[in-house]
């Protein structure tokens, strides 16, 4: 029988207050890669926590086997120790700090180049991981292993979704870990970058290294021999990786009242088919380097749109000229909603008919900034509610979080909430003052898979109910609605 790294044995589990599992059981041998399946994101998470020891085990045990040699050492010479001192974990959360340690960034950051110098470069925050165990993995060979050396002089302020999630794989090898947890670890990156994920996985291994992630069902990686799908009992089914057929998952659609989503978004009918945006020949540089080479670009009102490109491709940099927030649009030949950027409007005559939802967006709202705050801020174009509203706009407020099922939350910090919930906030944010344009930028990243296709059947239903423009991007051919009917390729 080989080794066992790792045992849990009929533990009742609780996280953040509540019960996740009634009954878990796991055994974790040496040689195992575990990949964990579940409908429920919140679920695989609770998982993941009660491995690192950070949920309450009202009953049953959980027994850490791989580091009792490491814990004896460090007893007999009374250092201080964990043994989450041998654990790696990258989790979906951001958590990279400033020079200050603070994360508190406001989004305009990331496009002034002037206050990247604020931030650690990849290079630099790399560097100052310091390990308790020596180990394999050197600087050059995570940024080698993980396609960063390119990025080595990169401020992570100016990192883009995928390459900031390369970054926190980075970040975990430099820890030398013995166990490496992974919550969603694919989740942003491109297709390219997910299908040479299996090639990391197994660089990882090879260098002796155990892995346990959770993912989506299709994203379960070459190098996994094993598979378990949990539910609110613990574990319900195990599979060696040869034996797992792809799960049927006919039952988990849930819908929304649809007739309220149609009433809240429900435009008056706009007349004419005017340009929304239109972009001229526009080029953006940072320090010498081009994001941007001469794009020319028309969107017409009503006009669908899938926004495609790699990680790195300057996504992120040119929906930042279309909701106001770079500095560079000034320069540039942009037209938006019939006016030329640079022509005497505020910033807020930008911002006002664009609804705007991206992931990392939740991380930029003050830290006593609730769910019905952060729905009430898209009214006025802030990152939080500074201002007192009226009863009409917190009824309005109301209802989004009656459609998204979001009540009990509504006094709940934005950056407590379950990431799920996080998600449709975000969104009832962008949809509250009816926008006639609608930036969904990974809107859906991070979710279960019931969660995505209900994602995905939100923003048909929006598209049908309402005359609104959609610039739609998403690494997965899967989560685009069908009224996406055109592409643009970075």
């Amino acid at each position: 029988m080989k080794p066992i790294l790792l045992d849990i044995y009929q533990a009742q589990v609780f996280f953040k207050g509540k019960q996740a599992f009634q009954n878990l059981n796991f055994h974790w041998e040496e040689g195992q890669t575990w990949a964990i399946v579940s409908d429920s994101g919140w679920l695989q998470t609770a998982f993941l926590e009660t491995l690192r020891g950070n949920t309450l085990v009202r009953n049953g045990k959980v027994q850490t086997h791989f580091a009792e040699a490491y814990v004896e050492e460090k007893s007999s010479l009374k250092e201080v120790h964990s043994f989450r001192d041998l654990m790696a974990y990258v989790s979906q959360k951001y958590e990279f700090r400033n020079k200050f340690n603070q994360q508190n960034f406001y989004f305009q950051q990331r496009f002034n180049s002037s206050e990247s110098e604020e931030t650690a470069s990849v290079q630099e925050y790399l560097s100052e991981i310091e390990p308790k165990v020596k180990g394999p993995w050197t600087l050059q060979k995570v940024l080698d292993l993980l396609d960063l050396e390119r990025l080595r002089d990169e401020s992570l302020l100016k990192l883009s979704n995928g390459e900031t999630r390369r970054l926190a794989l980075a970040s975990g090898l430099m820890r030398q870990p013995s166990i490496f947890l992974m919550d969603h670890p694919t989740t942003g990156l491109d297709i390219q970058s997910r299908e040479n994920f299996g090639i990391i996985l197994q660089s990882i291994l090879d260098a002796g290294t155990h892995v346990l992630l959770s993912c989506n069902i299709q994203d379960i990686p070459e190098g996994v021999t094993h598979i378990a799908q949990l539910d609110y009992s613990g574990i319900s089914r195990v599979w060696k990786k040869e034996d797992f057929h792809a799960l049927e998952h006919h039952n988990l659609k849930k819908y929304w009242n649809w007739d309220l989503l149609q009433e809240l978004v429900k435009q008056d009918k706009k007349s004419g088919n005017g340009s929304i945006v239109e972009l001229k020949d526009v080029t953006i540089s940072y320090q010498g380097k081009k994001i941007l080479n001469h794009i020319n670009w028309r969107i017409g009102a009503g006009e669908r749109w899938q926004l495609k490109g790699a990680n790195g491709s300057g996504k992120s940099t040119l929906i930042s000229l279309l909701i106001g927030e770079n500095p560079q649009a000034y320069s540039q030949e942009i037209y938006l909603f019939g006016r030329k950027r640079g022509t005497g409007e505020s910033i807020w005559d930008v911002k006002r008919p664009t609804g705007f939802v991206a992931p990392e967006l939740a991380r930029f709202f003050p830290a006593n900034q609730t769910c019905r705050k952060v729905i009430l801020s898209g009214l006025f174009d802030t990152m939080g509610l500074f201002k007192k509203v009226s009863v009409e706009q917190e009824n309005l407020a109301s209802k989004w979080m009656q459609l998204f099922e979001l009540e009990e939350f509504a006094d709940f910090p934005i950056q407590r909430l379950p990431l799920e919930q996080q998600r449709w906030a975000l969104l009832a944010r962008a949809l509250i003052k009816k926008p006639q344009l609608l930036i969904l930028d990974e809107a859906s990243q991070g979710l279960d898979e019931s969660q995505r296709i209900l994602y995905k059947e939100t923003t048909q239903k929006i598209c049908e109910y309402s005359g609104i423009t959609l610039i739609f991007v998403s690494h997965y051919p899967e989560d685009i609605p069908t009224a996406v009917d055109r592409v643009f390729q970075l």
